[in-house]
């Protein structure tokens, strides 16, 4: 049986996914939604309403300085390619610095968090499973405190461990990835 082509919607911030089915979208064109105080932005290339049934899948741009989230595991693998720029991996309590092309491996449970360096921003093409019953752990971590990415106090809830994160995040219309 045939599948069918998604539907989208043109946005004044760019084209969004509107519905299941496979899809061709250019990130020049997507619609992105940005934190500006922390997190920086991200290109939802699944669709809110209908999400991937089996992997999660995203582009996140980040500003030096900015974590992706909060140091966490999850009951699930994820991968993370850096795109371009430079970023601080802290997995398991060790920093690593990442460079365009490096590769994360994160096996199911591993503690961590990325953090933008440099000094521009960096963009990771983030992958991870989608588990029937998703388990979170955001732990306190000092050498994610270093980067303004640790939970107050260790959570299951991830509305608990994001209590303080500020701001919103709002549509927007990306410089991002460079045009040639």
């Amino acid at each position: 049986m045939p599948v069918n082509e998604a539907s989208s919607e043109e946005t004044p911030y760019g084209r969004y996914i509107t519905s299941d089915g496979w899809f061709v979208l250019n990130l020049g064109d997507a619609l992105a939604v940005r934190n500006d105080e922390k997190g920086g932005a991200t290109y939802p290339l699944e669709s809110r309403e209908h999400p991937f049934r089996d992997v999660g899948v995203r582009v996140v741009v980040l500003p030096p300085g900015q974590p992706n989230a909060l140091y966490h595991s999850e009951n699930v693998q994820e991968g993370f390619l850096v795109l371009s720029g430079e970023c601080t991996l802290v997995v398991e309590e060790e920093e690593r610095q990442l460079r365009q092309w490096d590769y994360f491996h994160c096996p199911a449970d591993a503690r961590h968090v990325i953090v933008g360096a440099g000094d521009e921003p960096c963009a990771i093409l983030m992958l991870g499973a989608r588990p029937e019953v998703e388990k979170l752990l955001y732990p306190v971590s000092e050498v994610a405190a270093k980067h303004a990415a640790s939970a107050a106090t260790t959570t299951e809830v991830p509305d608990e461990a994001y209590a303080d994160w500020p701001g919103e995040y709002v549509p927007v219309r990306l410089e991002w990835p460079p045009q040639e």
